[in-house]
């Protein structure tokens, strides 16, 4: 599967944010304006059927004017020995008005085979330029990526910040009436979101407390081909579930665990470290 994507936004375990090598979905909600300002830190381990085969980091920093996102990981143990890979990716934009506005996504994977390198440039959710070295060769079978296509979406990395409007506690139920339309380089795809259920969690370091748990579609709509096995059984599937946890001092929501049913086992990457912390206005400088 060559088509899909941070900690956030494919099945090769080398790639982007460990969440989505683990499980190829990147996950992505639309990025509303923030409510103050709030800083993460966080590591994550992907299993398959209990086995650890990966591990990464994600950290984002949101700043009153500008922020950033930005996640590496690889694989470990077994899987390293037969399909070792490694990556790292990044967003980069700024705050108008309390909104997040993507500038730019980058992100680089290496495998055993090759390295690839994507990045896209936006502006105000349009995609204004975007490239991938080496240029993927042209299949036939695979649905076109309009230019229209490439307007009103998110990149993996700053879609996968999930704000909750209002002002109550923002671990609430609402927070999975949300979808998103996503374009990762390759792909344009929209992700939808439906509430689960509440559960509470305990990372070995940092977070304990509160999740909301959605259920999570995948709804392929151009830059796949459709025959390939992998994207029917993502989109068939009914079964995918995400638990968001939030970052201290913000409306914002970030995935604490992810869980991917597969032919092999049940597929997870859940937060080991989730160390999230407030951060109090900047002064302005005065002459």
């Amino acid at each position: 599967m060559d088509t899909l994507t941070p900690y956030l936004p494919r099945l090769r375990a080398a790639g982007r944010p460990v969440f989505a090598a683990l499980c190829g979905l990147v996950l992505a909600w639309g990025a509303r304006p923030a409510a103050a300002q709030g800083k993460l830190e966080a590591q994550y381990e992907a299993t398959l059927s209990g086995i650890p085969v990966g591990k990464g980091a994600w950290n984002i920093d949101i700043q009153d004017d500008v922020f950033a996102a930005a996640a590496s990981g690889g694989t470990t143990g077994l899987l390293k020995s037969f399909t070792g890979g490694s990556g790292t990716g990044a967003s980069q934009g700024r705050v108008v008005n309390g909104a997040l506005v993507a500038t730019g996504y980058q992100a680089s994977t290496t495998t055993q085979k090759k390295t690839e390198e994507i990045h896209i440039t936006l502006d105000k959710g349009n995609v204004k330029e975007f490239g991938i070295v080496p240029e993927p060769p042209v299949d036939p079978d695979r649905i076109v990526v309009t230019d229209a296509h490439r307007r009103g979406v998110w990149d993996p990395m700053t879609a996968s910040l999930l704000r909750v409007p209002g002002t109550g506690d923002p671990v609430a139920p609402e927070a999975c009436h949300n979808a998103a339309p996503v374009f990762d380089g390759r792909m344009r795809y929209d992700l939808k979101l439906d509430f689960k259920r509440m559960e509470t969690v305990k990372a070995e370091k940092g977070y304990r407390g509160p999740v909301v748990v959605c259920a999570l579609y995948f709804v392929p709509v151009a830059g796949y081909i459709p025959d390939r096995p992998v994207i029917k059984y993502l989109a068939a599937q009914r079964n995918i579930e995400i638990a968001f946890a939030p970052v201290a001092g913000t409306r914002i929501l970030v995935p604490f665990w992810l869980k991917v049913p597969t032919p092999l086992g049940p597929a997870m990457l859940e937060a080991t470290s989730f160390i999230t912390s407030p951060q109090p206005p900047r002064v302005a400088k005065t002459q």
